[in-house]
């Protein structure tokens, strides 16, 4: 992931370039970047779901929040890298506060406006199940033993699911996501891919996501 690039001349943005907005859900990821790392092991790299980006801010929606004040690193595609500090926590994440220098702050409400103009267009998407941006990404996992395991569904399709969740589950882990049976098949950067025992409606997905498992 390459940082956002800095502009070798600052400049005081303008309070217009500050004003700038985009309300939208982006998938990205994040990681906590001060936080002490098993040794051998990679840092735990996290998907989030972007609500809203100004030039100061964002919110995201995440299954695993920070303290306010940790350092964090987020990669949005249309952004790039965006380092900021954990700002207050809201009921579905939390909010970054963006450290970034007047130059930056400009860069950034420039790519701003652009994904604005860009959102009306649109790619088909050839794959043979669709994949869907759950309305509501976190979701609660159910393993075999029937420990429950809050986690972060990145995408979900007839087929599967891509997950996010702060424990890594081995290949082979038979999982329920609500009413959805299958096993994780491989490991992501973010997490682990679940493949269902069989495939659902698209219609159905989120529903039986979000519905518990019934118990005898």
């Amino acid at each position: 992931m390459s940082a956002l690039a800095k502009n070798e001349t600052p400049s005081n943005p303008s309070s217009q370039s500050l004003d700038v907005r985009y309300i939208g859900a982006i998938a990205g990821c994040f990681s906590f970047s001060d936080r002490e790392l098993i040794e051998g092991e990679p840092r735990p790299v996290y998907a989030c779901r972007l609500c809203s980006i100004t030039p100061k801010n964002a919110v995201i929606i995440a299954s695993v929040a920070g303290a306010p004040g940790e350092n964090v690193a987020a990669h949005f595609e249309p952004f790039g890298v965006l380092r900021a500090t954990v700002g207050r926590r809201v009921p579905t994440g939390f909010s970054l506060e963006l450290l970034l220098g007047a130059a930056e702050q400009e860069k950034l409400a420039a790519r701003i406006e652009w994904q604005k103009r860009r959102v009306q267009s649109t790619v088909p998407d050839l794959r043979e199940f669709k994949r869907i941006l759950p309305r509501n990404p976190r979701a609660v996992m159910v393993l075999k033993d029937g420990t429950k395991m809050d986690c972060f569904v990145v995408d979900i399709s007839s087929s599967g699911a891509a997950i996010s969740a702060e424990t890594r589950l081995p290949r082979g882990t038979p999982v329920a996501l609500g009413q959805l049976i299958g096993r994780v098949v491989r490991q992501l950067e973010v997490g682990f891919a679940v493949q269902f025992t069989r495939t659902y409606e698209p219609e159905q997905l989120e529903t039986l996501m979000a519905t518990p498992m019934k118990t005898k």
